[in-house]
């Protein structure tokens, strides 16, 4: 007996020592998810913009003066050959005076010496003169006939310098600038006004230089006027800025507008965007994503009273029902989270489904979580 009672002691000292056999329940964690919706169209924008011409230009005197009047003003619209300024035409009077009696100057001495060489011609002929002098005369007619033309010369142009005293616009257009005020003194060619054509006008819009490269050439923009976006209009690219804005490492990019209404005007504000039809696909955050084991896989919470969540809906006062989570192999398109944090599934997911976007890599098949948050 006494040796049964030193076996039987020692065997239940093993078992003491023994670890147990059965897994620690692992915690229930709350869990951050979101319902996977489908989409079928990708949106590149919006960018915000403004409406400008495709054709202006920036007009000016040909030459210099005090500017005396300015008849047009900012969104002024003018037609062809209308007086947009002028210049003090006082100083242009004078040199067209003594243009015109250079002129006269000119026409007397040519006269005289054409004169003065017929009457040295006929001396000639009678042998009264010698030859130097007659070719002496020829010169002095000649050079007096040059003199003349010079004089006409200047002449027409005091005369196109009264006209170049005042400014008119070469088209039909509407004034979209003004460089110059009333009493300012300007120089030849420096821009008084800046006159756009407003039957061809362009959407107008900075991208930022990451996203240039990805924007496509081809596409038809969706143009929305932003004072009424129930207007809208489309557009194709017309040019991209090579280079980008130091400041701003921004693009500028023209877009053409295709029949636009009147309500795009000059110098409105737009919103540009482009809609692209693709294959569908859910977009999740990128922490959603479990990359281990050589699986790309997500963890999805069904909802209650689904198989396998029958005894995961109890509940403690003050929380709301605990769900079990499954692990889903999905395919993803692309190598991996685009430049916003966000990856795109093709397949592996039912639209509705809850996936969970945080935590992925502490949840274990199977586990009972806690639904924290939702974000929808």
């Amino acid at each position: 007996m006494r040796r049964r009672l030193l076996v039987a002691a020692g065997a239940s000292m093993l078992a003491a020592c023994q670890p147990s056999q059965e897994a620690p329940t692992p915690p229930v964690r709350p869990v951050l998810t979101t319902l996977a919706q489908p989409t079928d169209s990708v949106i590149f924008g919006p960018f915000a913009g403004t409406v400008e011409p495709r054709y202006q230009s920036q007009l000016g005197f040909q030459i210099g003066g005090r500017v005396v009047a300015r008849d047009v003003t900012v969104g002024d619209v003018v037609k062809k050959g209308q007086r947009l300024a002028a210049l003090d035409p006082i100083v242009s009077r004078f040199d067209l005076s003594r243009a015109e009696a250079e002129l006269a100057d000119a026409k007397a001495q040519a006269e005289n010496a054409t004169a003065t060489e017929a009457r040295t011609r006929r001396l000639m002929e009678g042998n009264n003169v010698t030859q130097a002098q007659l070719d002496a005369a020829v010169a002095r007619r000649d050079t007096a006939q040059a003199r003349l033309a010079q004089a006409g010369a200047s002449l027409q142009k005091a005369r196109d310098q009264i006209g170049y005293t005042e400014l008119h616009a070469d088209f039909d257009g509407v004034v979209t600038q003004r460089l110059a005020e009333i009493g300012q003194v300007v120089s030849p060619g420096q821009g008084i006004v800046t006159l756009a054509r407003p039957e061809t006008r362009e959407a107008v819009v900075d991208i930022p230089e990451t996203l240039a490269g990805a924007m496509p050439k081809d596409g038809r923009f969706t143009v929305v006027l932003q004072s009424a976006p129930e207007i809208t209009a489309r557009g194709r690219v017309r040019e991209v800025a090579p280079f980008a804005e130091s400041g701003t490492r921004t693009r500028r990019v023209r877009l053409t507008l295709e029949e636009p209404g009147p309500a795009f005007r000059l110098g409105a504000t737009i919103t540009v965007a482009l809609e692209r039809r693709i294959e569908r696909r859910f977009v999740l955050p990128a922490t959603a994503l479990l990359d281990a084991e050589g699986r790309r896989s997500v963890w999805i919470v069904p909802e209650a009273g689904q198989p396998g969540n029958e005894a995961a809906d109890d509940t403690r006062p003050g929380e709301s029902g605990k769900r079990r989570v499954e692990r889903r192999d999905v395919t993803l398109d692309g190598d991996g989270p685009d430049g916003n944090g966000r990856v795109a599934v093709r397949t592996g997911l039912k639209p509705g489904e809850r996936v969970v976007v945080a935590g992925v890599h502490s949840l274990r098949d199977g586990q009972t979580v806690r639904l924290a948050d939702d974000r929808n």
